[in-house]
């Protein structure tokens, strides 16, 4: 059931930790995505460096319950992208509000497959104005496919060169926080999951990248485990945004 405002302010509060004096931008001060409070890491000291699918699409839903909070006690030695673009602060803010207390009153929500959706919305915290090929129509089950379908999404988004960049994996290293991440999950062709690049680490010539995302609910889910651990030989693919 949907929470209150003043039951997801707490929860968001809980999770991010930002009850503090004078009060923190759900990002961090410095534009960095915070760690979970409860991960310990050797970064955490440092806030410089910390940081609807519709039935015949032919998609599968990523249909596994739970959250997911990433942890980062192996990155010693890797650095934490920061952003001071307020365009990409304000999507980050958004998804990390909103990955598990979902903001249901103002969008809606596609039981089960409300992944393309939540990255949609997320896009409009950023400054993307809707448009007659991508809106939200007024609920989520009236939104264009390309609001609510991944493979749809994949068709816009590279049918306008001008808002996005396809990056294959071995392009990781071109991502960049606020990029849109999908996932072929049995390498079928088309596109089974969406999600919000929420955390990038590098060192040691890796680059690790974590999202947000509703469905499987996560905050920063890791892109290998997804396509290693959760969903063996899947595929990974990244939108580059312009703006």
């Amino acid at each position: 059931m949907p929470r209150t405002r003043t039951s997801r302010r707490r929860a968001v509060a809980t999770l991010l930790g930002v009850a503090t004096l004078g009060g923190l931008c759900l990002t961090g001060c410095g534009g960095i995505p915070p760690l979970p409070p409860q991960v310990a890491s050797a970064d955490s000291a440092s806030p410089t460096r910390n940081g609807g699918i519709d039935a015949d699409d032919g998609e599968s839903p990523d249909d596994e319950s739970g959250s997911d909070v990433a942890g980062f006690g192996d990155e010693l030695g890797f650095v934490a992208d920061e952003t001071s673009d307020p365009a990409v602060l304000a999507q980050l803010d958004y998804a990390l509000a909103y990955w598990s207390d979902y903001n249901v009153e103002e969008w809606g929500v596609l039981e089960g497959n409300d992944c393309v959706n939540f990255a949609s919305q997320a896009l409009v915290a950023r400054g993307w104005a809707q448009t007659e090929e991508w809106n939200h129509g007024g609920d989520p089950y009236s939104s264009t496919a390309s609001w609510r379908s991944s493979t749809a999404m994949h068709d816009w988004l590279a049918d306008h060169p001008e808002l996005a960049t396809p990056l294959d994996d071995d392009e990781r290293e071109l991502v960049r926080l606020g990029d849109v991440v999908q996932f072929d999950w049995d390498r079928s062709g088309d596109r089974d999951h969406t999600g919000i690049v929420t955390r990038i680490a590098r060192g040691d010539g890796e680059v690790r990248i974590y999202f947000a995302g509703h469905t499987k609910d996560s905050a920063y889910r890791d892109v290998d485990v997804a396509i290693t651990e959760e969903h063996p030989g899947a595929e990974v693919y990244y939108w580059s945004l312009a703006g």
